[in-house]
């Protein structure tokens, strides 16, 4: 499993394989069961996780009881709530484990220390959040100027594995819409698809 770390973390860095080893040897891997809460709503946020299999979903519940996904995690990507900006540092958002889960689990202050004693592994890890957060700009800008039937079109494009690992409500929620008007898209697309 460590060696899906090294070679995510090669894609970022030209550190030298032993100091990519090194880094990796000292991570925590926890498995973590189907149904995990992570992180509720509402706790200040203490831990990050890289994903080496499984799936992550975030979501938030509002004052009416209502569930909203906001995005799924999986092989490869890493999950961090960033909420230094608010004045009373929790989360508005849970992560809970959708499916069994292998994941790197980095403390947020001892990350940060690290980061401040290496400047290779600082660059390595600003490069990774760069590259997440411009991929969710991304996705976030062709979510809101779409339909919901072309975002069910972009889900099967970009990540088709969700719809197989992922629970229709929770996918209809992550999508912006009913599970109901999600299976009335599915069954015009798989129509439209022959």
């Amino acid at each position: 499993m460590r060696d899906i770390l090294i070679n995510y973390m090669k894609r970022y860095t030209d550190m030298k394989e032993k100091d990519l080893e090194a880094i990796a040897s000292e991570v925590k891997i926890i498995a973590f069961n189907k149904g995990k809460v992570l992180l509720h709503q509402g706790e200040i946020p203490d831990q990050c996780y890289f994903i080496l299999k499984g799936c992550i979903r975030k979501f938030s519940v509002n004052e009416e009881g209502k569930e909203m996904t906001v995005q799924f995690y999986t092989e490869e990507q890493s999950v961090t709530i960033f909420n230094r900006h608010e004045a009373d540092k929790t989360s508005k958002y849970s992560l809970s484990c959708v499916e069994d889960c292998v994941l790197v689990v980095g403390d947020l202050t001892t990350e940060e220390q690290a980061r401040g004693r290496d400047v290779g592994l600082e660059t390595m890890i600003l490069s990774m959040m760069e590259g997440d957060i411009g991929k969710m700009h991304d996705e976030f800008a062709s979510f809101i100027s779409s339909s919901p039937a072309t975002r069910y079109r972009t889900l099967l494009e970009n990540r088709p594995d969700l719809i197989k690992r992922v629970p229709q409500h929770q996918l209809a929620s992550y999508l912006g819409m009913t599970p109901e008007s999600l299976s009335r898209i599915k069954k015009r697309s798989g129509s439209s698809l022959k």
